[in-house]
């Protein structure tokens, strides 16, 4: 008589793993937020010491969140940590403020090409919109409205790449430009000026001419530090530099 089959052994049942429960965004990412906020509206200005006690008790929170929200911010480049002195708001020199364009002008010259490659139509609309509301905004003279619509077409340019690395590094970078939004309102001969380069921008993207693009970002970004150096508006080393809406 033909023996029984024998069971199939049972599977060890695999290991889970262990998941912490999502919370609502944490208070140091909140507390971040608003310093990040105060500094590049220039509530808080370039070269102001921060006082753990006092913030501590304008947030109504212990100095643990506070300190990590701040050295958050130290790795954006917001604020700078001196050794036996505290945290200071960030003031720019001339060489940084360079360096800040040469960074920007990588970042949004390589978010183009992705652009010009893929030929994605709806992202040149969106362009194209972008540009149109800085042709509104310098039609009217408002030049509050066209220095954010300005800054808005440059995170619009490197968010549709698509490219999570660039964005992030982006997101720092215009955070540091930020600090001193206002530094070249009626620096322009005429505000059109302004439209008139990131339509070149758009342009090249639209063509697929990456050479172009290369050519349009680096003229946009020249002429920003150029007339943000030219009219003056730079301090000397060592003294903080209003970085331009561009």
């Amino acid at each position: 008589m033909p023996s029984e089959p024998l069971p199939a052994p049972t599977a060890e049942p695999s290991a889970q793993p262990q998941f912490q429960p999502v919370h609502r965004r944490s208070t140091t990412a909140l507390i971040c937020d608003q310093l990040r906020s105060a500094i590049t509206t220039g509530t808080l200005e370039a070269g102001a010491q921060l006082s753990e006690a006092t913030m501590a008790a304008q947030f109504g929170v212990s100095r643990g969140p506070l300190r990590e929200a701040m050295q958050r911010l130290v790795q954006e480049g917001l604020l700078r940590s001196e050794p036996h002195r505290g945290l200071f708001v960030k003031e720019l020199d001339e060489e940084e403020v360079r360096d800040l364009y040469t960074a920007r002008t990588a970042v949004e010259s390589a978010a183009a090409r992705i652009l010009a490659r893929e030929a994605s139509s709806t992202a040149i609309a969106e362009l194209r919109g972008a540009c149109a509301l800085m042709h509104s905004a310098a039609e009217a003279s408002d030049l509050e409205r066209l220095s954010d619509a300005d800054l808005a077409f440059h995170e619009l340019l490197v968010r549709s790449s698509r490219s999570s690395r660039l964005h992030r590094m982006h997101e720092t970078l215009i955070a540091e430009t930020r600090m001193c939004l206002t530094a070249l309102e009626g620096s322009y001969r005429d505000p059109r000026e302004q439209v008139i380069e990131h339509s070149l921008i758009v342009d090249a993207i639209e063509a697929g001419a990456e050479d172009r693009i290369g050519e349009a970002i680096e003229g946009h970004m020249h002429q920003a530090l150029e007339r943000l150096i030219g009219t003056g508006r730079l301090a000397s080393e060592g003294h903080s530099a209003s970085v331009p809406p561009d």
